[in-house]
Formats: C-alpha cells, structure tokens, sequence
C-alpha cells in the first residue's frame, strides 16, 4: 500500500516544525504501542505508554469487561500529561505518547496542558483490530472493542494530526510519519556526527 492510499487525513504543517509532543492515538489494537515506540527510537525522543498511568482500580474495571467513565479517565489524562512534561524537561527531546484519547475533549485536555502537540491516528477495519487483540496478553479484553469505536471521535478540523490505516507495515507507518511530521532520524543524526 502506497502512502497515500494509506493517509486518510494530511495536515497543513509549517515547514521545520518539529512538535515537542506527538500523541498517537486510537480504539485498543490498533498498534500505538508498537508505533509510538517505533517513532521515538527513531527520532531518538522519549516514548510514554499510557497505559502505565492507569490506577489499579481503572485496571480492574477494564479487566473486568467495563468501559471507564470520564471520571475514571481525568485523573489518569493528567498524570499522563505530568509524565510526559517531565520527559520533555529531562531528555530534551520530543516526546512520543500511546494513549487511546478516544475523544476530542481528551485530546483538548492533553494540548491544554502540554501545548505543542502533533497527532497520529491509527485507524482500521474493526475484524483486524479484533484479530489483533485476541492475539496478544492485555488487561483490555476485546469485549470493549466495540465501546471503544462508539466512543471514538474523528479528528476535527482544526486538530493538527494525521490519520492512517493499519493494515500494512508497521515500519512504513513510522518512516511516513516522521517525514509529515519532520522528525529527525536519530540513526542519520548520528552518522552525520560521525562524519563531522
């Protein structure tokens, strides 16, 4: 699949903007973990997993096949949003966070409180994302799939993101991202050190 067939959404971005944060986003399965990994190793920025920041009760409600409330969701949106503005300040670098941020007013809170922030959705048929989540060991079983989807907000206009279909290599989903989104690649920046 060709990248552009892949892009389902492309943003206007100003030329040399590199975004302090990059927030990639999606209903679970859909690979944010693998691909928001995958981008911070190759700009060489930091990765958050969302998912750590849950409190074991919010676990246990998931684990349990219950959808969390919006207040089962605020507080673990701020300790995500405290944890990457500590990376940032420490490492420098951009900051790459997997989080579900399945509605806009989530997506809101996270730019209110970390301000430059890039987004890439990750997007696919709902069998895929399905196969993809019986196959792997997650506290989320894929009896919420579903209330996730009905939760998901596309994003707005004026959001600054890009969204992209899953169904091809997760290592094409990064190299298209980083180029959108200027990213530098790590690996290149080394070896013009090198050769310096």
């Amino acid at each position: 699949m060709s990248k552009e067939a892949a892009l389902t959404r492309r943003p206007e971005f100003v030329p040399g903007f590199v975004p302090d944060f990059v927030l990639v986003m999606g209903v679970c399965g859909v690979g944010k973990s693998t691909v928001g990994r995958a981008i911070a190793e190759r700009s060489g920025g930091s990765f958050i997993e969302a998912d750590e920041f849950h409190p074991e009760a919010n676990i246990r409600l998931m684990s349990a096949g219950q959808p969390l409330s919006d207040a089962d969701r605020w507080p673990w949106l701020g300790a995500i949003a405290e944890g990457a503005s500590e990376a940032l300040k420490r490492d420098g670098a951009p900051v790459i966070i997997a989080c579900s941020a399945l509605k806009q007013s989530y997506r809101d809170f996270l730019r209110e409180k970390l301000g430059s922030i890039a987004i890439l959705h990750l997007t696919g048929p709902r069998d895929l994302i399905l196969q993809r989540m019986t196959g792997r060991s997650h506290f989320m079983p894929p009896e919420l799939l579903d209330s996730q989807l009905a939760a998901l907000e596309e994003l707005a206009p004026a959001e600054k993101g890009i969204t992209m279909t899953i169904d091809q290599d997760p290592a094409k989903l990064v190299e298209w991202t980083c180029a959108l989104l200027g990213m530098p690649d790590a690996e290149v920046e080394s070896r013009k050190g090198e050769t310096a």
